[in-house]
């Protein structure tokens, strides 16, 4: 007798992906959501507190009109000082979530993180190395091509700094952002929806929007939100394909932490006492298209490869 077909129905129709189903249903419904998102943002506006006090005291002191803009508001501080004071407020968003998926939601905090028995840390080493590799290699490429586009600001003190600052308070910022959009709210929208590819797009597209306010588009325009989305939807499809945000948290902690070190310049959203700083105009062909087209695709074909990832369609589109 052929069991290859019986086989092939066992293997389409069992469940797939655990990771949005690993909830409480009961627990989890979706206006529970609406509240937690409020809760965390008044915990980022508690967070928030410490720089703004920061501003009003020093413009007090040395009577400076108060700032209106985002970068004379971070212009006022030593960088280092900007950065910690800008990060600390996700320190605080992140006790908040923690209370939340564990008293309010009724859940260990690992079901937000991961369907598997414990935190995969090598996952989340490999996609950080690999897309740090990426990231210093092109940055040298660029810097050995166009040299006139770059300032040398390397300051070792300075740099050692922003290493500690960033060390310290960068995974603190992106695993906030990983665990809310890519575990929390992914979980949240697939548990309304029932299906996988809603809380895919909707988890990008407020990914996407919610950088609307960076100075980088008032400098690129809103085709910068191709590549905040499409980051996004890249950081949805491994989470979904690998069950577990542990790659996306090596990819953001890499994106973040190694770019702060590299490179800075005027129109970003944070200054840093980086090696370089950029001097040139931001272009969308390497800063936008190259990264959603090239680079993204072919980190999802590494990761793929590396992980055995099959069923596709039912991973990203099908039914919970």
């Amino acid at each position: 007798m052929d069991l290859k077909p019986y086989f092939r129905i066992i293997i389409i129709y069992s469940p797939i992906s655990m990771f949005l189903n690993q909830i409480n249903a009961k627990q989890s419904e979706f206006w529970k959501y609406l509240v937690g998102s409020l809760l965390l943002f008044c915990a980022s506006l508690i967070g928030q507190l410490p720089f703004i006090i920061g501003v009003f005291l020093k413009t007090s002191q040395d009577n400076l009109p108060y700032p209106t803009t985002y970068q004379s508001t971070i212009g006022l501080f030593e960088p280092n000082l900007t950065l910690f004071l800008m990060l600390l407020s996700f320190v605080f968003i992140f006790f908040q979530l923690v209370a939340l998926v564990r008293f309010f939601h009724k859940q260990t905090f690992l079901t937000i993180i991961t369907s598997r028995k414990k935190i995969d840390w090598n996952r989340v080493l490999f996609s950080f190395s690999i897309w740090a590799l990426i990231t210093i290699s092109t940055t040298i490429v660029f810097y050995s091509i166009h040299p006139q586009d770059f300032i040398v600001q390397f300051q070792l003190i300075p740099f050692l700094g922003l290493f500690g600052v960033g060390l310290l308070l960068f995974p603190f910022q992106i695993g906030c952002e990983e665990l809310i959009f890519r575990g929390y709210l992914m979980q949240g929208f697939g548990n309304m929806a029932k299906n996988r590819w809603f809380p895919l797009l909707m988890t990008s597209l407020i990914f996407g929007l919610l950088h609307i306010a960076n100075p980088e588009v008032d400098k690129m325009g809103y085709s910068i939100l191709i590549y905040y989305i499409g980051t996004g939807l890249f950081l949805g499809v491994i989470t979904l394909m690998d069950d577990g945000i542990e790659l996306a948290l090596g990819f953001h902690f890499a994106n973040n932490f190694i770019g702060a070190l590299l490179v800075t310049s005027d129109w970003t959203a944070i200054q840093t006492h980086s090696i370089l700083k950029s001097v040139s105009d931001p272009s969308v062909l390497f800063d936008i298209i190259l990264p959603v087209s090239l680079f993204f695709p072919l980190l999802i074909w590494l990761f793929a490869r590396k992980y055995h990832w099959g069923n596709w369609r039912q991973k990203l589109m099908g039914n919970i």
